[in-house]
């Protein structure tokens, strides 16, 4: 009999300054990308903000923690309520590939690609400042894409800060000094 392996859902330092992280979410393809796309969608899981889907757009993410889950957990101290980020759309390939910029410096490029029923949704953050920031990064996204997976199929996710503050002490072990 062969055994399945979980996928590791944890991030992983692909080369200096870029964090790569993955996940298998109940697809189609169009589904995911609708959480991508779609303010009123996406900022169920990662953050709000319109977004139109052409390339050189710029959109503006707005991240509200709190109210991704309920209960949200204890927000550390150097938080608030809200935080946004001005981005630009760099390349949209419609179910496939979202790429936009992160602040001035960084970029994340999105991927989707069918695995069967499911979708392999790949995250690259590139650019990333420095060790403090891969630990914030990998736990954001990690916390964010749990939440993801989670409301796609259904279930209730883990409070946003516990789950974060939680992901954060795993990277600083996983991520070399």
């Amino acid at each position: 009999m062969t055994e399945l392996l979980e996928m590791d859902t944890y991030g992983r330092v692909a080369e200096p300054a870029t964090l790569v992280i993955e996940r298998k979410l109940p697809g189609p393809p169009s589904r995911i990308w609708s959480y991508l796309i779609d303010a009123d969608k996406r900022k169920l899981w990662l953050a709000d903000g319109v977004m139109e889907a052409k390339a050189g757009a710029p959109f503006e993410l707005v991240w509200r923690n709190e109210e991704l889950t309920d209960p949200p957990g204890m927000r550390p101290e150097g938080f608030s309520e809200e935080m946004r980020m001005k981005s630009r759309v760099l390349e949209v390939q419609k179910d496939k590939r979202l790429v936009f910029t992160w602040q001035e410096t960084g970029e994340v490029c999105i991927d989707l690609r069918p695995e069967g029923d499911e979708v392999l949704m790949t995250v690259t953050h590139r650019r990333i400042s420095d060790r403090a920031n891969l630990l914030m990064v990998g736990a954001g996204w990690h916390m964010h894409l749990d939440i993801l997976a989670a409301r796609l199929r259904g279930k209730t996710p883990e409070p946003f800060w516990d789950g974060w503050l939680r992901l954060k002490a795993d990277y600083d072990k996983r991520i070399p000094r």
